[in-house]
């Protein structure tokens, strides 16, 4: 898996590059909460269910269907009384947020793959291309000397890729608003 580091940046700057019309400080938070909750399957191994299994490391939790039904609860809960364009862009959002999980767990050098479209099908996936030392499970077993290594491989395949998008993302936002400043002047 990616670190917890990593999956909040990704969705920090999602949070940062969407338009802010609706993207409040408490959302990106909760975006950013959504990146890192599929973890919470680690729990299982406490509980006697192996890595590989539906409700084990990688499973159902980090599969688009949980992420889907994780961003429909949260909207439901806390902001069922917006408009249905700013619960859609919340779902959406929240969607990716968690999503992304899976996406960065499947650029990793270890582990058994991603169980991306659990409960349906539970085959784990990896990418072809799987540049990203996976960080170890727990806190205790990431604070070692291992970590400086983990850290270096996702500063550069994911830290570094998530803020240059994101400062595109800003620009193309900076002249896009520029643009339409323009052409408000014009038809004055």
């Amino acid at each position: 898996m990616a670190s917890a580091f990593s999956h909040a940046l990704v969705a920090l700057a999602l949070g940062r590059a969407l338009p802010r019309c609706f993207m409040t400080r408490s959302v990106v938070w909760l975006g950013m909460i959504c990146s890192i909750v599929p973890d919470v399957d680690v729990i299982s191994f406490s509980f006697g269910i192996r890595y590989g299994d539906l409700w084990g490391h990688r499973g159902l939790t980090h599969s688009l269907f949980f992420a889907g039904l994780l961003s429909m609860g949260l909207v439901a809960l806390w902001y069922r009384h917006e408009p249905a364009r700013m619960r859609a862009g919340l779902w959406i959002y929240f969607f990716l947020c968690t999503a992304s999980h899976g996406g960065l767990d499947a650029m990793t050098d270890g582990g058994l793959g991603v169980a991306f479209f659990s409960p349906f099908d539970t085959e784990r996936y990896f990418f072809t291309v799987r540049p990203v030392a996976v960080s170890p499970i727990g806190i205790g077993e990431f604070f070692t000397p291992d970590a400086i290594r983990v850290l270096a491989s996702e500063a550069t395949w994911i830290w570094l890729p998530t803020l240059t998008a994101l400062l595109i993302a800003r620009a193309l936002q900076r002249w896009r608003f520029g643009q339409s400043a323009v052409e408000r002047s014009r038809a004055d």
